[in-house]
């Protein structure tokens, strides 16, 4: 199962956007996705480091650095999950064994095909769509 940091960041993101003149804290944010305010602040250091936020020193909150229409689910998601691949298989199979040695080789090109997918479906949604399904 994929960690929740993409839901968690989705989550930030949303609320920074639908309360664009509040400066939310992180316990602020952190009780409504019901976590700790240092996982808030480290998957917003996340987002910041990808250039989805801002904020300035000496005061609380962030803010998008793009329009909620131009920020698809696929930047969230590089953002808050720096791995180049999705899946990985595990490292150092029996080379003796005829599934060690070609686990990787069977694997790859499904695992290339899905993440693909995701990574399809991610870019076809911003972050608006999503708020659309809520912020009425």
């Amino acid at each position: 199962m994929i960690n929740s940091r993409l839901a968690v960041a989705i989550h930030i993101m949303i609320l920074i956007a639908s309360n664009p003149l509040e400066h939310m804290s992180s316990e602020f944010i952190a009780k409504s996705v019901n976590t700790n305010p240092v996982v808030i602040r480290r998957i917003t250091s996340m987002l910041k480091k990808a250039g989805l936020l801002t904020s300035h020193a000496g005061r609380t909150g962030a803010k998008l650095t793009k329009n909620p229409e131009d920020i698809t689910l696929l930047d969230i998601f590089k953002a808050v999950e720096p791995k180049d691949e999705l899946f990985a298989i595990h490292e150092n199979p029996n080379p003796n064994c005829p599934v060690g040695k070609n686990i990787q080789s069977a694997l790859d090109s499904t695992f290339t095909r899905v993440q693909k997918a995701m990574e399809d479906e991610l870019s076809s949604q911003s972050l608006k769509d999503v708020m659309g399904h809520f912020l009425q």
